[in-house]
């Protein structure tokens, strides 16, 4: 039984190797004028507009913030091993998988935690990376605090006792993940514009977390140019609904 099963397993390993053989390959074989389309507007026009222009490593992160946000498995799974030859690094990318959580819930994350972990795998990177917590159970609702009020000003250092989901927030989104090493406060306040920015249906959420990259140092320019690098991975509708987010918030 047991060398049955290891025939069994050997070939759905076979099978699906093949599937995905034939799901690339069919992608220019297939839809060669579409493919022509994507590749010339998203690895070249885009990429290459006059005043739109992001660093590499910027442009990576932002681009798989916004495809965990929007759900795109398939493209993030293209995209990774790229954005870790383009500079970012493992722990980089874990954490900002990770922080997706808060925003996008641990249903729609696990998924690319997973292809992360397979990717990073295959690539040789040895699985658990060094630990970046800063915080403990004692102090993550202070240390949360004060990362938000560091962003949003200093009336959000009270801002938890308004109840418990406030209180969650401070202690869980902010405590836990905002204060970790890994990527600085910008960055993490970057990719929760663009996990908002991707997913719609966050305007409120989104004008505010605009502002607070503004606070930040991330200023109105900058963030237009994150959403024009993404705009092919999200589409028109959202993007939009992005720069008038970012417009409102330079105007507060």
């Amino acid at each position: 039984m047991c060398g049955l099963q290891e025939i069994r397993r050997f070939r759905v390993k076979i099978n699906d190797r093949e599937m995905e053989e034939t799901k690339t390959m069919n992608n220019h074989e297939t839809d060669p004028e579409f493919m022509k389309i994507i590749e010339h507007f998203t690895l070249e026009e885009v990429v290459q507009e006059p005043g739109q222009e992001l660093p590499e490593e910027i442009r990576y992160l932002a681009i798989l913030a916004v495809l965990l946000g929007c759900q795109g498995l398939d493209v993030y799974k293209d995209m990774l091993p790229k954005a870790l030859d383009e500079g970012l690094t493992p722990v980089m990318v874990k954490e900002l998988v990770y922080q997706a959580v808060d925003y996008l819930g641990l249903g729609r994350v696990m998924p690319f935690l997973s292809a992360t972990n397979d990717i990073l795998t295959a690539r040789g990177v040895k699985l658990p990376l060094p630990a970046q917590a800063t915080t403990t159970v004692e102090n993550r609702l202070e240390k949360g605090a004060e990362a938000q009020a560091e962003i949003f000003g200093e009336h959000m250092k009270e801002a938890w006792k308004a109840g418990h989901i406030n209180r969650w927030l401070a202690a869980n989104c902010f405590g836990d993940y905002y204060t970790r090493g890994g990527l600085d406060l910008k960055q993490r306040e970057l990719i929760t514009f663009c996990f908002l920015a991707a997913q719609g249906g966050c305007e409120p959420q989104l004008t505010a977390h605009a502002k607070g990259n503004i606070n930040l140092g991330n200023d109105k320019d900058f963030l237009i140019r994150v959403v024009s690098q993404c705009l092919p991975y999200i589409g028109y509708p959202r993007s939009l609904n992005a720069v008038n987010c970012v417009n409102k918030a330079a105007e507060s």
